[in-house]
């Protein structure tokens, strides 16, 4: 049965190369005053501050800053925004950066609208309702999460050890700019976690039993075919403007929502890799890449094995004739070799600092004290196993 389903995906996307032309009208939409949020020294070095700064300039508008937003983005980084919002009376927030940075911009806009603590958003006891928040726009410079074209955030609070995303309309941006000369200074290693991420969130609703709309597999057989051609050559040609594109507009359209055309079950890589980045602190991207061919391994069986059949022949090509099981296998360690070998991303939890300390702690908080219910249902026990496969 094909479920009913509501898409609304109202972003104004700028794409190439000389779109930042119209940054300065699309702000004054909103108001005059801006907050440009944003992490580390990349944009400054790469010259996008100065060409952002420029345009901010001419359209008469009003500049304010936060700099210094962290990979994995922290609840204090939202908590300083919001009050920097209230304090200058900011219009509109633009984030300059990849999906931490827009991530916690969107829960500083919503912060800014409320006399609470930003964080009463996410916590799981409270759990405010996000009914408002400031416009935002986003410039985008790493393909990987697809934040800037979703009304989802994700945000860490390393004094509980906790990494809670959420979804509202009010945090979806108002327009995005994709130029993908912005990414040519991305390092081969964060293109790769990029291209990862991007992976996982389309196998995440590619994976389910329902019966839904053929159109869709269809599109997202074609979106991991893209990733899979492109990111191993924007890994050796950083410069590569056709890669990039491709990568950058498979990022946000691998989570804007329109592959989901109404289904419903529960993602389930996506919550273990929060435990692991709340404790751990590892590139997100990285954690997706260990967890996920562990986890197609421990849901494969019997009364799923059609669907690594249909990823197997169509986006890896594998023999149809050969028997479903054999297929299935093929096609895990297929997916295995695009990530450790071709991407060259590490994969095993020793390899990357983690050992079985945390395992029942962070296995329980995954599915949310109960089950969690996505392609396959695991409980506690399961996700403490999919865990452990990841130790060799």
């Amino acid at each position: 049965m094909i479920n009913d389903f509501i898409y609304d995906i109202p972003v104004r996307v700028y794409f190439g190369r000389d779109q930042l032309k119209h940054l300065g009208s699309e702000l004054r939409k909103y108001g005059t005053r801006v907050l440009m949020t944003y992490g580390g020294g990349s944009i400054k070095r790469m010259g996008l501050y100065d060409r952002v700064v420029e345009a901010i300039k001419e359209a008469g508008l009003e500049l304010f800053e936060l700099s210094g937003i962290e990979p994995n983005p922290r609840i204090d980084s939202v908590r300083r925004g919001a009050q920097l919002c209230k304090d200058h009376q900011i219009d509109v927030l633009l984030a300059v950066g990849g999906g931490s940075t827009i991530d916690a911009t969107k829960f500083m806009a919503a912060g800014a609208c409320v006399d609470h603590d930003p964080w009463d958003f996410l916590d799981l006891k409270k759990w405010a309702p996000i009914e408002r928040a400031l416009p935002i726009v986003s410039i985008l410079t790493l393909a990987a999460t697809g934040s800037e074209m979703d009304c989802a955030a994700v945000i860490s609070n390393p004094e509980t050890q906790d990494k809670i995303g959420r979804l509202a309309p009010a945090l979806l941006p108002k327009a995005s700019f994709l130029d993908p000369t912005n990414t040519f200074t991305v390092s081969a290693y964060q293109t790769a976690c990029g291209a990862a991420d991007m992976m996982s969130h389309i196998i995440e609703v590619y994976f389910n039993m329902n019966e839904d709309l053929y159109m869709l597999d269809c599109f997202m057989e074609g979106l991991m075919k893209t990733i899979i051609r492109f990111a191993p050559i924007a890994m050796r040609e950083p410069d590569n403007y056709e890669a990039r594109a491709n990568l950058m507009w498979a990022s946000s359209w691998a989570i804007n929502g329109f592959v989901n055309g109404g289904r419903q079950k529960a993602w389930s890589c996506h919550p273990m890799e929060h435990e692991l980045s709340a404790i751990y602190d590892i590139t997100h991207g990285l954690g997706l890449a260990i967890l996920t061919p562990r986890w197609m391994d421990y849901c494969l069986d019997e009364t799923t094995v059609s669907k690594y059949v249909q990823m197997g022949t169509n986006v890896f090509s594998i023999d149809p004739t050969l028997a479903p099981m054999d297929i299935a296998h093929e096609a895990i360690g297929r997916l295995s070799d695009f990530f450790f070998n071709t991407l060259q991303l590490k994969r095993t939890f020793p390899e990357v600092g983690i050992d079985e300390t945390h395992f029942a702690l962070m296995a329980r908080k995954a599915v949310g004290g109960g089950t969690l219910p996505g392609f396959k249902p695991l409980q506690q026990q399961d996700v403490e196993q999919i865990f452990k496969m990841c130790m060799e």
